[in-house]
């Protein structure tokens, strides 16, 4: 598949471009800064601003599908605002583009850890993650009102680190809007895998108009 990737610099991003490219996708990437991208086969970096609707949408015509791993930065002291911006105009790019597919990759503050709470709201969630959390979390509630793109919603689990060499299992569970736990009560994924669910998603798609989580 042709697939633009968006904030392929990120964590999330590098990791689902090595998916991707692994598994033989021709990926788009974008990002403010492109940086090494352009060496690796199989990708075309174009720097870009996603608050450029006008611009994105002209890129991302012709491919089959967007992963959106956009985050303006966790130390963004605008984090929620620019994080709704952008993500609005990714939105609407992608409609005028003609593009149908879309995932977005959003936070797991929104998920449910019991009746009518979610772990954003929870006492003890970190300060650092919680202007993100809440914009991924709004997002979310605009992005189910989309009635004309195919899109998907993935939260990781409630605690994702990054992997070492070996850490790629290529297996996960899954769940909807409440976290998925192990034997000892972790909700917990690596990033190389939590990037093994978005291509398996794009690949084999099961959750359309929906939000789905993964975890070990």
């Amino acid at each position: 598949m042709n697939i633009v990737l968006i904030g392929a610099t990120g964590l999330v991003g590098r990791a689902t471009l090595n998916e991707l490219t692994r598994r033989g996708h021709r990926v788009t990437a974008i990002s403010r800064h492109s940086g090494d991208l352009e060496s690796q086969t199989g990708v075309v970096a174009e720097p870009l601003d996603v608050l450029n609707t006008g611009a994105l949408a002209s890129v991302v015509a012709g491919h089959d599908a967007v992963v959106s791993a956009f985050n303006p930065g966790w130390t963004n002291p605008n984090l929620y605002e620019e994080f709704l911006h952008g993500s609005a105009s990714i939105q609407q790019g992608v409609k005028q583009a003609g593009v149908r597919r879309l995932l977005v990759v959003g936070g797991a503050g929104s998920l449910y850890v019991a009746d009518d709470l979610q772990a954003v709201d929870t006492e003890g969630f970190p300060d650092e993650w919680k202007a993100g959390a809440l914009a991924a979390r709004d997002y979310l509630t605009e992005l189910q009102r989309e009635q004309e793109l195919d899109w998907t919603f993935l939260s990781p689990a409630l605690e994702m680190h990054q992997g070492t060499s070996g850490e790629r299992l290529g297996a996960y569970r899954e769940g909807l809007d409440t976290p998925v736990y192990d034997e000892a009560g972790r909700s917990v994924i690596s990033v190389e895998d939590l990037a093994v669910a978005i291509v398996d998603e794009l690949e084999n798609p099961k959750h359309s108009r929906q939000r789905f989580t993964v975890a070990y």
